[in-house]
């Protein structure tokens, strides 16, 4: 079905992290006979079983990649092309994969690579945590983390960040942190993300990156680490590969695709953190997330309209 859309309207896909699977994120997706196939398919070939953790590590990335793009799957067939595609994290493979670069069986592929590459690391450096903090601006936490042996993950905004170091530091980053007027929350995640705990990961999983198949993209990705704009093979991969030990940048890609004119963003699920955050920073954007809908004939209505 071909639906008629402003040529003036430019829509943004976001693809989340790690933080938002739930046990019916396949649900939505696989009411539609494309989703459903998709879905069956990637979860044929993880081979879970019944009672797998779906938060560990390395369920957690090939699934949230499996469930993004099942959820891609099933929209494609009336949503308009995206202007940009963007994913926070494990995301942005995502994101490869509804921009067609790779194939939705090649990036959960590549996902379950990345994440056993990711936890070797954190099995050679045992007891790293991640922190989520807020409340001061970037400079100030900035201090805060060199004086605990902690490196800036995620910067989410002028005032918020995730950080990943020594969980043995936590607490005291913490109390630091508190004192100094902020807030502070440890996350359940035992792997040090986007920080240089991760560097033995970036040269394989770059290799990696490489024997798989990429395919023309149909739309640009926006880099976390550099928030660019990225239409090319080779730049694709070395963001990719990077981004497993270096910050990323998501306050500056949001602020990125508010300059490139993007009027209306979608975000694939699971979860809605990434539309929260953008409806924060830049509310002139009409941003939703699947998961505010119940059925798909749902979101294709408010593509509609937002579209107009």
């Amino acid at each position: 079905m071909t639906t008629s859309y402003g040529a003036h309207s430019r829509l943004l896909l976001l693809c989340p992290g790690q933080g938002g699977q739930h046990d019916t994120m396949f649900d939505l997706p696989r009411s539609s006979p494309a989703g459903d196939a998709t879905a069956s398919t990637l979860l044929a070939d993880m081979a879970l079983t019944d009672d797998a953790d779906i938060y560990a590590n390395r369920n957690a990335q090939p699934l949230i990649v499996a469930a993004t793009l099942s959820m891609w799957a099933a929209l494609c067939e009336f949503a308009p092309p995206p202007a940009l595609v963007a994913g926070y994290s494990i995301g942005e493979l995502s994101a490869y994969g509804v921009a067609g670069a790779f194939s939705p069986r090649t990036a959960v592929q590549l996902a379950a690579e990345r994440a056993r590459l990711m936890d070797a690391c954190a099995h050679a450096r045992p007891g790293q945590a991640l922190m989520a903090i807020s409340g001061l601006v970037l400079s100030r936490t900035s201090a805060l983390l060199a004086e605990h042996d902690f490196y800036m993950s995620i910067e989410n905004g002028d005032d918020a960040c995730i950080a990943g170091g020594p969980a043995a530091n936590g607490a005291a980053l913490a109390r630091s942190v508190h004192a100094a007027g902020g807030r502070c929350t440890r996350l359940p995640v035992e792997v040090a993300s986007h920080t240089r705990h991760m560097q033995a990961a970036v040269a394989p999983f770059a290799a990696a990156l490489q024997q798989a198949e990429f395919q023309p993209m149909a739309a640009p990705v926006l880099a976390g680490i550099g928030a660019m704009a990225v239409r090319s093979k080779t730049l694709a991969l070395d963001q990719l590969s990077r981004q497993l030990s270096e910050t990323i940048h998501w306050a500056a890609c949001m602020d990125a695709a508010a300059e490139a004119g993007i009027s209306y963003a979608l975000e694939l699920g699971p979860g809605a953190a990434l539309s929260r955050l953008l409806k924060s920073r830049h509310p002139h954007i009409n941003t939703r997330s699947v998961a505010d809908f119940r059925t798909l004939d749902g979101i294709r209505k408010w593509l509609e309209r937002a579209a107009e």
